[in-house]
């Protein structure tokens, strides 16, 4: 069996972070009337996403717990999606939803204490987790990576870090979320995780999941894995490690045009944060509340631009 080039891969290493792989392109201009109509369409999309999805919902039989009865957990669902779609505070949602919830299929009053309340309500996790199985359509191309969950104005990416407010997560070349992670485990330990969980043709992730199981298991699952290499690396090992890089040894460019449609997870993590701002909850099952339901909500408009892409095409 011929020797390795070893040595050769690891000098090519730190030539595939140098600047000038692809050409640079202008931003396209913005026309603010077409753009103002379409978020007024968006957000009449969406109100009606949401009272037709959690419908279709199945919820935890609570029949049988002591306390006081607990309003239809379809309903607080319905007010927690409404809460992220529009930005609403519990104070605000108590007035708004009087407006907007017959629309909704919100047929009660709720109440501000109710409408916070119900973010930590394992019934509306529950059908949260439906729903968003509904929105998580996949191509196929898949891109995974990690990123800070902002609680506050001082905290940095580090520090979310340390903190455990921290989410990763593997998307398509649509930016569709397929699955996410918010129990602030690290990120290569929790993608080991998360890929039992997608089916795809392929998966690119940074050096920070450069880690020989795991691409062996990406490759066990059927997709062929595009790990981003670290300079000492060796190509002894696996089947599935030895192929990715000699793959990237003998056709440098091809490998890096596959492999940098992982900024699409990055471009996901950025306007995730953008559109949505802070996380403000701070219990366990809340914090997974919200950003289960920004997820569904981010989902549901990239879905509705391409389907609309599809028809003008």
């Amino acid at each position: 069996m011929p020797e390795l080039p070893n040595k050769e891969f690891r000098a090519m290493v730190p030539l595939l972070r140098e600047k000038g792989f692809y050409e640079h392109e202008e931003p396209c201009a913005i026309s603010w009337p077409e753009y103002n109509e379409s978020q007024t369409e968006a957000a009449a999309e969406t109100l009606e996403f949401i009272q037709t999805i959690v419908d279709e919902a199945d919820y935890l039989n609570t029949v049988g717990k002591v306390g006081k009865p607990l309003t239809d957990p379809k309903t607080l669902a319905k007010a927690v999606l409404a809460c992220e779609a529009l930005g609403f505070t519990e104070r605000n949602a108590q007035g708004w939803l009087k407006i907007i919830g017959p629309f909704l299929g919100i047929r009660e009053h709720l109440d501000d204490r109710t409408v916070g309340d119900a973010y930590d309500k394992p019934e509306v996790l529950h059908i949260l987790k439906q729903v968003f199985e509904k929105t998580r359509d996949s191509d196929g191309i898949l891109s995974g990576d990690g990123t800070g969950l902002e609680t506050s104005r001082k905290q940095n990416y580090e520090s979310n870090k340390k903190t455990g407010e921290y989410m990763t997560s593997i998307v398509d070349s649509r930016e569709i979320v397929q699955a996410f992670d918010t129990s602030g485990e690290q990120e290569c330990k929790a993608m080991h995780k998360l890929i039992e969980k997608v089916y795809g043709g392929s998966l690119r992730l940074d050096a920070g999941f450069n880690d020989r199981e795991l691409v062996r298991k990406i490759a066990e699952r059927g997709m062929i894995p595009y790990v981003f290499p670290k300079s000492n690396n060796n190509l002894n090992g696996s089947l599935a490690w030895k192929s990715m890089y000699l793959e990237l040894f003998y056709d440098v460019i091809h490998w890096l045009t596959e492999y940098h449609q992982r900024s699409h997870a990055e471009s996901f993590h950025s306007s995730f944060k953008a559109v949505y701002g802070m996380i403000t909850k701070r219990r366990v099952t809340s914090k997974l509340s919200q950003v289960t339901a920004r997820i569904i909500l981010h989902n549901r408009s990239r879905l509705s631009y391409f389907k609309k892409l599809a028809k003008a095409s």
